[in-house]
């Protein structure tokens, strides 16, 4: 398996994760009794601090996952994981700081940690993206 193929699942995988971090969340809470099971916003703004990003760091996962898939399958379609091959890691890298950040904290300096981290992937996306395209 190419590292493009190993970060793309990857990359599925850690938004699954995202989703059942989310679930487990919300079932804790219903089996607290402190939240009724059709009473969730889909927002997550009535979950607290945590859940509240819980359910940021999965949206921004499936937001994201379909760009990147599209652009590493396309490298995988076209037998050019080469070129997406050196960064590949680094960006799934990237990515799971990226949601690790947005679990842990929304203070000022981890929204910017958060942020390079997210610009960092894009970064990658976009020289894949010229690269595939062999405009660079």
């Amino acid at each position: 398996m190419t590292p493009t193929a190993v970060a793309l699942l990857g990359f599925a995988a850690w938004t699954i994760l995202m989703v059942m971090l989310l679930g487990l969340f919300r079932t804790g809470l219903v089996f607290a009794g402190k939240k009724k099971a059709n009473e969730f916003r889909a927002t997550g703004e009535d979950l607290g601090s945590f859940g509240y990003r819980a359910t940021r760091a999965h949206a921004n996962c499936y937001e994201n996952l379909p760009v990147a898939a599209a652009v590493m399958l396309y490298a995988i379609a076209t037998n050019q994981t080469a070129i997406t091959d050196p960064f590949a890691m680094a960006f799934l890298g990237l990515r799971l700081a990226q949601s690790s950040v947005h679990l842990l904290s929304t203070a000022r300096p981890m929204v910017l940690i958060r942020f390079a981290l997210y610009i960092g992937q894009n970064a990658i996306l976009i020289l894949w993206i010229l690269s595939l395209a062999h405009l660079l």
